[in-house]
């Protein structure tokens, strides 16, 4: 009776044959996927708390996961010059990526500059950025120490800390950003 023609079989059937049809496909889907689970080759080995914990790199705008060590602009000039200059550029600017340094007073403008003075909301994110992603060609390399001394550099350079105030877990969340008043924080659940 029906005039319907195809080579996939649910598409001739009737509306009530076409549901039987997808059931039997998505039963087969799972039963396929049982077997490769149940056959895996059993490579790696399953992850302890502790190696999660240590790999564990959440850092909120409130300090909270920031790790120990510390660092002040002094000591890290030298790390910036060794891993970072030749990206970013003598001082934090005039690199081939992204301007780090100045910016102030420009993101309301027809040409904002976005950078670490001007934009980011928490000395923390910087902190977190840095150490889940750079140096770009080797990130996860830094020590905690050069993470924090490193990060004080930059906020020294945007004017924002001296050149001796010492960056730590303590200190770096009380650094308020200029920007920070224009971002939310909202706790998760």
């Amino acid at each position: 009776m029906s005039t319907f023609s195809s080579s996939i079989p649910w598409r001739g059937a009737l509306p009530s044959q076409r549901g039987l049809h997808r059931a039997v496909i998505v039963f087969v889907c799972l039963l396929l996927s049982t077997k490769a689970i149940a056959t895996s080759p059993g490579l790696g080995q399953p992850l302890t708390e502790a190696a999660a914990q240590a790999h564990s790199l959440t850092v909120l705008p409130d300090g909270t996961g920031l790790p120990s060590g510390n660092g002040t602009a002094h000591t890290g000039e030298p790390v910036y010059q060794r891993h970072c200059l030749a990206c970013h550029g003598l001082q934090g600017a005039n690199g081939i990526n992204d301007r780090l340094v100045g910016g102030h007073g420009s993101l309301r403008t027809e040409q904002p500059v976005r950078t670490i003075g001007s934009y980011w909301p928490y000395a923390t994110t910087v902190f977190d950025f840095i150490r889940r992603a750079m140096p770009y060609n080797n990130p996860g390399t830094l020590t905690n120490d050069e993470i924090y001394a490193v990060t004080a550099y930059l906020l020294h350079l945007n004017g924002l800390i001296g050149a001796e105030d010492e960056m730590n877990a303590t200190t770096l969340p009380g650094v308020t950003m200029p920007n920070q008043q224009n971002f939310v924080w909202i706790e998760g659940d």
